[in-house]
């Protein structure tokens, strides 16, 4: 092992303890969903937003509020409906009659996790009012931009699209999510074992056991995490592959309409990075990248009338692109 691999694998194995830490306290009250506990700590530690898609009842808001638990961080949790205004996200300016000048009240969106709870309930120019925080991480207000605090995320729940009620994330907001995970059906022994402790004596609280000072030092270290030249290779194939299929083979040219953004290359790389800090690693293997190119993906292909016509969705072509592009 290269010398400076080996000082990155050891400052690796300290800072992780974190992560095991933050693990024992959420599996206290979630059951199962390993995928989607994982898929939240890359989201934390690569300082990315995540979406979260799934049938009502399946413990998106829980999973969210249990993993702001762990932490000595401010959490917010915004339930987006249809009457909500873009004021009650970011906050307004109110006049003072006895001063004549106007003060700031600034919204929940000045927290460290922000719950967005139903995000495609609310009409587009409430989702667009995240899109500066997002980016940014600052809000203007007024005539005034205030910097947001550190560290932020913002993790969004969904119901599917096609459900009654519902407005699509346009996707300059959806490019702006780090990954976009599907929440599944629990298995049956999970859900026993849900039935159990749910209906059983009440959970015990969950206690902090991490701050924000160690999630930013952490940050820092999943930055340095070694990515070899074949790997960042490999991911400029899987996003190129998006736009230009016919170079590696594949005949779905007809079926994308646009392509994954440079972002798409940036994120892949950054939640891989993320992923091999949570298994203990300095360094980024061809499956940290394959572990999430899916979550990274799929929100980010754009599928044209043909492709829906015949029910070919973005995963599907995601799916087809990492069987294609040869893994290093």
């Amino acid at each position: 092992m290269h010398p400076e691999i080996r000082q990155i694998q050891e400052l690796v194995e300290r800072e992780s303890e974190i992560v095991r830490r933050i693990r024992l306290e959420v599996g206290t009250v979630i059951v199962g969903q390993d995928g989607l506990v994982l898929r939240l700590l890359v989201g934390l530690l690569a300082d990315g937003h995540l979406l979260l898609e799934g049938v009502p009842g399946l413990a998106k808001t829980l999973a969210v509020r249990t993993l702001a638990s762990c932490l000595n961080a401010r959490f917010a949790r915004i339930q987006f409906t249809p009457d909500l205004l873009p004021a009650d996200l970011i906050g307004t300016l109110v006049f003072n009659p006895k001063t004549a000048d106007f003060t700031t009240r600034k919204g929940p969106v000045f927290a460290n996790i922000v719950l967005a709870d139903e995000i495609n309930r609310a009409p587009a120019k409430v989702q667009s009012a995240l899109l500066e925080a997002m980016q940014e991480r600052q809000v203007t207000i007024g005539e005034t931009s205030h910097p947001l605090p550190e560290p932020f995320i913002v993790l969004a729940t969904q119901n599917p699209i096609e459900q009654e009620g519902t407005y699509p994330l346009p996707e300059a907001q959806l490019d702006r999510f780090l990954l976009k995970i599907k929440v599944d059906y629990p298995s049956r022994q999970e859900e026993r074992e849900i039935l159990d402790r749910m209906t059983g004596p009440p959970l015990p609280a969950v206690r902090p056991v991490a701050t924000t000072e160690e999630i930013l030092r952490a940050r820092g270290t999943v930055r340095m995490v070694y990515v070899d030249e074949k790997i960042r290779e490999y991911v400029l194939d899987l996003v190129a592959a998006t736009r230009r299929p016919k170079e590696y083979g594949l005949d779905i040219a007809s079926w994308i309409a646009y392509g994954a953004s440079p972002r798409a290359t940036l994120y892949l790389t950054t939640a891989a990075k993320a992923h091999a800090f949570i298994n203990g690693r300095g360094y980024v293997t061809p499956d940290d990248v394959k572990a999430l190119a899916l979550d990274v993906l799929r929100h980010r292909i754009l599928t044209t009338y043909e492709a829906e016509a015949r029910e070919i969705g973005a995963e599907d072509l995601a799916t087809r692109i990492l069987e294609a592009v040869p893994v290093p």
